[in-house]
């Protein structure tokens, strides 16, 4: 049994001190009164936090990073086992214990001809995730499938990807210029050239013609994948939900989750009616959407945001929760939960995972302060392994 002493426990109750976790195998055995620990026999390991905050491993359900370490150039395709086990190395240090790598079904076009993104590739990736289930890997590695509606000949492919249970979370994706991320033309064809494009003007418009007239996913297809998702028990998400209108129709067909509305008005209905709402957590640490949609902050500032994901920088979940704390006062305790419980709740695993309770999983980081006042990830533990140790040189 381990036994994690001298730490600020984050509990579904709050934060409390003087109370020592005890990890017995994969679980975590007992949260006790620091004194009554050290009155126990069996204890094999005492690890001191040094007055840091011993947390839940954070759970981010939505991050296309292992796109950006597969692909660390567009034309530049690594070994995907490689990428995966370097990516979870990386996420270790920044708190993560179950990434949803989320990866495209997309149909490739002008605007988005990516090779990581060829239906080879990916399918290459989701088998690789599948697999970490039977092999040794330091984290849990899901698959969010984000599935863009206008690829229709992809269809029966989710539908076998989702059969065969190899999908953990589904979502469902619109980025026809005209709507949701993009409901101003002009707005597309600022990202487009962002993202490092060179159509010309004219060739932009092209794309954007015949982006509107492609078929999408219909009625009767929603229906079917939806079945198929909840008689697998997956969650189900629409993404940048921009009307009520929206988020009443992905309602009707047992969406649950409602990723980065894309304003505050539409962030609070989604709220109001049960979905769970996501925001980037990048967007805490740069004050505002980088395209221009809402603001992460006034929208918990509202109430109506429950889960922080990474979206494609991991690095942020650990600091936007101390951002959230610090700079606009919100309780710390509330953030952590934007990263644990909350989206475990969403996805479906809060009975294993997500918070310090007896009988749990025992993923565990211990997080400290440091001189320059950052927090940092020094200890982690998954499944009650300790996977991740590191000390900063005095």
């Amino acid at each position: 049994m381990i036994a994690i002493t001298n730490g600020k426990l984050v509990t579904p109750e709050g934060i409390i001190s003087g109370y020592d976790l005890l990890l017995k195998g994969q679980i975590i055995f007992e949260v006790l009164k620091k004194e009554e620990r050290e009155k126990l026999e069996g204890i094999h390991e005492v690890i001191d936090a040094q007055g840091g905050y011993v947390s839940p491993g954070f759970i981010d359900i939505h991050a296309d990073y292992i796109e950006h370490i597969a692909s660390p150039r567009p034309s530049s395709l690594m070994d995907f086992k490689l990428a995966l086990k370097e990516a979870e190395r990386e996420l270790l240090t920044h708190g993560v214990t179950t990434m949803y790598h989320s990866l495209s079904l997309y149909k490739l076009n002008g605007n988005n001809n990516k090779p990581i993104r060829k239906k080879e590739n990916v399918k290459k990736l989701i088998d690789l995730i599948s697999k970490t289930q039977l092999q040794d890997y330091l984290i849990r590695h899901k698959f969010h499938a984000r599935f863009e509606i206008d690829n229709v000949e992809s269809i029966c492919e989710l539908k076998t990807y989702i059969n065969e249970g190899k999908v953990d979370m589904l979502s469902f994706m619109d980025h026809t210029p005209g709507q949701g991320q993009y409901r101003s033309i002009e707005g597309f064809k600022k990202m487009t050239r962002l993202y490092g494009n060179t159509m010309s003007e004219g060739e932009i418009d092209t794309l954007i013609e015949i982006r509107e007239k492609q078929p999408k996913l219909v009625d009767s297809d929603y229906k079917e994948i939806t079945k198929l998702a909840k008689a697998k028990n997956v969650a189900i998400a629409s993404h940048d939900d921009d009307s009520v209108e929206k988020l009443k129709i992905m309602k009707e067909y047992g969406v649950t989750i409602s990723e980065f509305p894309i304003t505050v008005e539409v962030a609070k209905k989604a709220h109001e009616t049960g979905f769970h709402t996501v925001a980037g957590a990048p967007n805490v640490l740069l004050g505002g959407s980088h395209s221009g949609n809402l603001n992460a902050h006034e929208a918990i500032e509202a109430g109506v945001i429950d889960i922080l994901c990474s979206d494609y920088y991991p690095a942020a979940i650990l600091h936007s929760i101390f951002k959230l704390h610090r700079k606009y006062g919100h309780d710390l305790s509330e953030m952590f939960k934007l990263a644990t419980i909350n989206p475990a709740i969403a996805v479906k695993i809060d009975n294993e995972l997500g918070s310090l309770e007896k009988g749990k999983r025992a993923d565990v980081l211990i997080i400290e302060i440091g001189e320059d006042d950052l927090p940092a990830i020094t200890s982690c533990f998954v499944d009650g392994a300790h996977v991740f140790q590191v000390r900063y040189r005095c």
